[in-house]
């Protein structure tokens, strides 16, 4: 009786083995960073005029939303040296006398804001510091935390999430305000 249970037993096994369910769909293709961690990564371009206008912040919507893991990245364009633009991790601080100016930034899953803080009158900052500021926007995925690269190294972030300038395309993102 036994012999026939196993018996049984293993057909029905063998049976619940074959059956496979239908396929899902695809995925989306990745970059593989370091150590074969699959990175999908956006990144964008965008160029502020902090004004008055616009309480010296502009607020951008991400379409579709990022994930609530996600991690957001900005860097501001500091200066260039022979042409090879120089990025700075945010936020940057610049003491004058008058006060202290930081460019700052900060992100939901729906929308990130690019700004100007600190205890200083605004108005009072000619155009170089206020108008045409460039900044590099990286989304990267929430797993990416764990990795040991230097989040304020932009050449480290970018080499490890296998981009190039050429990914970074200036884009006019949808202003919130």
């Amino acid at each position: 009786m036994r012999k026939i249970t196993a018996l049984f037993g293993l057909i029905g096994l063998m049976i619940f083995q074959a059956c496979e369910g239908p396929q899902g769909p695809p995925g989306l293709d990745g970059l593989d960073g370091q150590d074969g961690v699959n990175i999908v990564s956006e990144v964008f371009e965008v160029e502020v005029d902090f004004t008055e206008n616009n309480n010296f912040q502009e607020i951008f919507t991400f379409d579709p939303p990022i994930f609530d893991s996600d991690v957001v990245l900005s860097f501001i364009q500091w200066e260039s040296d022979n042409g090879t633009p120089i990025w700075r991790a945010l936020p940057q601080t610049v003491f004058f006398e008058e006060g202290v100016l930081m460019y700052n930034y900060d992100f939901t899953s729906s929308d990130f804001s690019l700004f100007l803080d600190g205890p200083l009158d605004y108005s009072l900052l000619g155009p170089e510091w206020t108008r045409d500021q460039l900044f590099r926007v990286v989304v990267v995925p929430g797993e990416f935390a764990s990795a040991r690269v230097d989040l304020t190294d932009y050449e480290a972030v970018i080499k490890y999430l296998g981009l190039t300038d050429e990914d970074f395309k200036r884009v006019e993102l949808k202003n919130k305000q």
